[in-house]
């Protein structure tokens, strides 16, 4: 990725780290619904916490 800044190193996490996490629990998304959502125990709706397309809060810069 051009121009992209690896943090992981730096605290002590290879450069595979954020992509290891997302395998492991899922993206925000997932684990909304898994935890909070309608496939949990509190079925609450995204609400704000929607992606902005969706008419919530949540934006995703686009990654190169």
């Amino acid at each position: 990725m051009a121009g992209a800044v690896d943090l992981g190193p730096g605290i002590g996490l290879g450069p595979d780290w954020a992509q290891r996490v997302v395998k492991l629990v899922g993206n925000y998304g997932e684990v909304f619904d898994r935890n909070l959502g309608m496939g949990g125990p509190l079925a609450m709706q995204r609400g704000m916490n929607a992606l902005w397309t969706n008419g919530g809060l949540l934006y995703a810069p686009p990654i190169e």
